[in-house]
């Protein structure tokens, strides 16, 4: 155990210093991966952490990154856990993230709306209305809706003619 316990506050900020596996342009943070960060009474730390999906394979690389880097702040006693309930959702994203995966040429989360214009909708009577994040044309169609991971989609835009991945609504 280091001599002085890490505020919570600093111990975010090395959360935030963790890129994303899949995509580094973001932290576990900015993602809203890591849900929260704690003390206990008896000096332990809890990070709980939430995958953007139940079956992420990039969670074991996430997990090991947040213990070396507990490790290397002189972080001994702490324990990882898991929360599945609520649900990861792209809303735990913030804009400044959404921005940044743009930049990187991933469309974020789209708003969905509906193909008929009738309400309430099921999921098959939706489409996402994407942007392509090089040229900003709505003017997209899917490709594949599995992109390069299974979080993403691939979309191909009609005005540049780019392919491009999208991540996916949850």
């Amino acid at each position: 155990m280091v001599a002085v316990q890490p505020s919570i506050a600093e111990i975010w900020s090395w959360m935030s210093e963790i890129p994303d596996p899949e995509i580094p342009v973001l932290s576990i943070v900015d993602l809203g991966i890591v849900r929260d960060v704690r003390w206990t009474e008896e000096n332990e730390l809890i990070v709980a952490i939430t995958p953007t999906y139940s079956g992420c394979p990039a969670m074991d690389v996430i997990a090991s990154d947040i213990r070396s880097s507990l490790k290397n702040h002189g972080i001994s006693a702490f324990r990882l856990e898991t929360k599945l309930s609520p649900a990861w959702t792209t809303d735990w994203m913030s804009d400044n993230a959404k921005e940044r995966l743009r930049e990187y040429g991933i469309a974020p989360a789209a708003r969905l709306i509906p193909i008929t214009g009738i309400a309430p909708l099921k999921s098959s009577e939706k489409e996402q209305r994407v942007q392509c994040p090089r040229c900003g044309s709505e003017a997209t169609t899917v490709i594949s809706r599995y992109g390069s991971t299974p979080c993403k989609a691939l979309y191909r835009c009609s005005a540049c003619l780019e392919p491009f991945d999208v991540f996916k609504q949850h």
